[in-house]
């Protein structure tokens, strides 16, 4: 059965305006105001999910979604790294950020490596093909989003950091059978008719 995979990545918060690692902060008034104004693009008739972090369900609320928090589509875990900016890491660990963002399997934050999030996102997109198809929507954080780009395309993970995931946009994916299509970053707007 065919599903369709609506992937919407959150309003713009400090840590994201800042280029800081997760620290699970609320986002300010703008973002969530920014955010509003976008929910009457989304697709309706869709089950609708989100990432367990503060910023993606007040996305999500601002949206007028009532989503599942789903553990799986959890920010990638940046380790000792978290709250910092990664100017401020490089700084201190030029080496170590240097290798972070060449090897996908490197983690000198003791966080969560590269691969371990693909694997856990791809998990979590091939449940949703095994389901009964239909369309799920999910606000989640850019790096899953880019998580998911990348194995429901059979992408090699070392592209990661060369998909550009602006914030409020929507990614699609359709597919059936580990067969999957992509549909890149439509803004949100509401200015247009819902995005069916």
């Amino acid at each position: 059965m065919t599903v369709r995979v609506m992937l919407i990545s959150p309003a713009p918060g400090p840590a994201l305006r800042a280029a800081r690692f997760d620290d699970d902060a609320p986002l300010d008034e703008a973002a969530v105001r920014r955010a509003g104004e976008a929910a009457g693009a989304l697709p309706r008739g869709a089950r609708a999910f989100s990432a367990p972090s503060r910023r993606c369900l007040q996305t999500a609320a601002a949206l007028g979604l009532d989503p599942a928090a789903e553990p799986a589509l959890r920010d990638l875990e940046a380790g000792c790294w978290r709250g910092r900016s990664l100017e401020e890491v490089a700084a201190g660990e030029p080496e170590a950020v240097a290798a972070w963002l060449a090897d996908p399997g490197a983690a000198p934050h003791g966080g969560e490596t590269l691969l371990t999030l693909i694997a856990r996102v791809g998990a979590w997109l091939e449940d949703r093909v095994s389901g009964d198809g239909g369309r799920v929507l999910a606000v989640a954080d850019p790096a899953v989003i880019r998580a998911a780009a990348v194995h429901a395309l059979g992408l090699p993970p070392q592209v990661f950091w060369r998909l550009d995931v602006p914030p409020l946009t929507l990614t699609e994916l359709s597919g059936r059978a580990g067969r999957w299509n992509l549909r890149c970053g439509r803004p949100l707007t509401a200015s247009g008719p819902p995005l069916d």
